[in-house]
Order: C-alpha cells, then structure tokens, then sequence
C-alpha cells in the first residue's frame, strides 16, 4: 500500500512561530511539498479557521490571505477548522476558494459538534477529514464507534488524534482493529505528537497496520513536542521500498531552506515529555503555569498531578487542589515555569518567569 502523507506543517508548525507563516512562505513551501510528492498540504491558523480573529492568537495574514495564495497551484491543499471557532460563514467562504480537503476537529466527546460543517463541505463534493482530537480519552472500542458515526455523517475519513503525544504503539494498533471490527471499508487517518518521543514510531505503526493517511511536518514542527518529522518518516519507508513517488532531496532541501530558520528551540525538553508521559494537552499551560507560580510547585509534578485527578481536562480547581498538596511535600522543588508557554501555547521570546 502506497501510504497517503498529510504534510501540516504550515497549519501545525505555526504555533511555533506564532502563527506568523508569510503569505510567500504559504505559497513556497505548498508548491515545493507538492512538487516533491507530498500528497496532502495543510495550510492556515494552528487553531484553524477563523482563529485569528476570534482567539486571543493573532496571526498576521488572515486564513483567507493564505488560501488566496495558494489557489491556483496544483497542490492537494486544505485547512482545518473547529467548531465554535469557525462559524458555518467562513465555511462557506473557505469552499469558495476551492480547497481539496477541509478537516473538522473537535474533542472526541464533542463529535456532534462536527455534523453541520461535514453537511456543507459535502455539498460541494471536497474530501472531509474528521479529526477526533484527544482520542485516548475513551476506549477503542468506543471510540470505534463514534468513528463510525462520523462516518454515518458524511466523513470520509476519520483521525485518530494523539493530542498531547503519549499514545503507544499497541494503542495505534487497537484503535485501528477495534474500529475496523465494525467497518472493515472505513478509511482511517492518524495525527500524532512527539511528547514521549514515539510520534514516528507511532506513525510507521500506523501506516503499517493500514491507516490510510499520516500527518507529518517539515522538521516536525508543531503543538507542544511536535508531530511526526516528515524528513525521518519518508527516510524510513524509502529504506523499506515503500516510496517511490517522493524526491527526498527536494523535501530536504525545503527543510534546510524554509524550516529550520523558522524553529528557535529543540524539539523536546522535559516539560513536554512530562505532558506525553501524563496525556497532558499543552492547552492547559496556563493554568499550570498560574498556579505553579502561586503555591511555588514545579509545574511538571502539578501536570502529573492534574492528570491522575481528570486526563480529559484540567481547570483551576483541580489545578490548586494539587498544588496545595504538592506545596507540602518536604522535598517540594520550586522549578520556574518555562518561558516557551505562555496564555496556553506557545509564544516566543515575550515572558520571563
């Protein structure tokens, strides 16, 4: 099976930057993905749609800006949205630029919210992507079968989300059975991060349990630890035969030319491996970071901590709950929280603490 690559580091990659891709880096690095053989490009806000105008994460360009940009090119270029971020308005509005695919995120959980935008794009007969973020929240099994559901929508193709980048290869593998249990025609895509290190791993898993479409990002840059490195994930199938529709050197040289510049930090340090290790999604930050400041905790055993209470979120409540609790340990650290996060994501150079 020739593996479809979904490469998202325009999309993804931006909280990295701040969300400050040029409308010349969309148009570059869309039409060298392309021309290199990358099946899938992701372009716009990291949040998607409609972010920038109705978050608190301000990009320069508008998505549409970058959509203008890219529209006449001979790619497989798409964006991704969420419900309540984007309205049915700028769906409408995105369609009329005519993208090859549109993805619709939401918490898995809250997979309803997703039914009137996958009715709209399925009007216009565009490929619909369902992503089902945090899917380790529930079992395989039930996960399965909203996967089916979404299917029963209109989707026509269902991601497995390892949001905060702690999912393990069996886990890759039991999502993909538990679901094809049910519907051995669904097609099946899979988003991972790198928090606990195994985001390519988990992507060459899932390619070779038959997952139908892998993300990946130049360098891997994106959310919290990052995604799968599209440099390593296509470096690896070529060493297996697997490819041979993609020029590596092209995808090489892209990353030296247009990447690397963008990335001001490694990719792992040990406040994001604490994320993966306890399924913490990096959205929470700031209130670790907030109250780790106020009851002086380190902020990675306040993750831990959050986590064991409730996986699926983290609020204040539980936030200073633990923290009291950790402020009394004898042998309590105070470890200054780390400069990359700030407001929840990620912001450059703009907070000391």
């Amino acid at each position: 099976m020739k593996p479809k690559i979904l490469d998202c580091t325009l999309r993804d990659g931006s909280y990295v930057n701040n969300f400050s891709f040029s409308i010349k880096d969309t148009y570059n690095i869309t039409k060298k993905l392309s021309n290199a053989g990358i099946d899938y490009i992701e372009i716009g806000h990291g949040l998607g749609v409609g972010a920038s105008s109705k978050t608190k994460f301000k990009s320069k360009y508008s998505d549409f800006d970058h959509m203008n940009s890219v529209k006449f090119l001979k790619a497989n270029w798409g964006v991704f949205c969420i419900p309540g971020i984007a309205d049915k308005e700028d769906i409408i509005k995105t369609l009329s630029y005519i993208p090859k695919f549109i993805r619709i995120g939401s918490n898995l959980e809250d997979y309803k919210q997703q039914e009137e935008f996958i009715k709209i794009i399925k009007k216009k007969k565009i490929l619909v992507c369902s992503n089902l973020m945090k899917s380790y929240t529930l079992s395989p099994k039930k996960f399965a079968k909203i996967a089916i559901r979404m299917k029963e929508m209109g989707a026509n193709i269902i991601y497995l989300v390892d949001s905060a980048g702690g999912m393990t290869q069996d886990q890759i593998k039991e999502y993909f059975y538990q679901t094809k249990k049910l519907d051995n025609k669904i097609k099946l895509g899979f988003h991972g991060h790198d928090n606990m290190g195994l985001a390519n791993i988990n992507a060459l898993t899932a390619y070779k349990a038959g997952y139908d479409i892998i993300d990946c990002s130049l360098q891997g840059m994106g959310r919290s630890a990052g995604n799968a490195v599209l440099e390593q994930f296509i470096a690896n199938l070529l060493k297996e035969k697997k490819l041979t529709n993609i020029n590596f050197i092209e995808i090489l040289n892209l990353s030296e030319e247009e990447i690397i510049k963008k990335q001001k930090y490694s990719k792992i340090d040990s406040l994001d491996l604490v994320m993966g290790f306890s399924l913490f999604h990096s959205s929470y930050a700031d209130i670790i970071k907030k109250v780790s400041i106020k009851y002086k905790v380190d902020p990675r055993k306040l993750i831990i901590s959050c986590s064991q209470v409730n996986v699926k979120e983290t609020n204040d409540k539980i936030a200073t709950k633990c923290a009291k609790i950790l402020s009394k340990e004898k042998k309590n650290t105070w470890k200054s929280f780390y400069k990359r996060y700030l407001c929840g994501e990620q912001e450059i150079d703009k907070v000391k603490c």
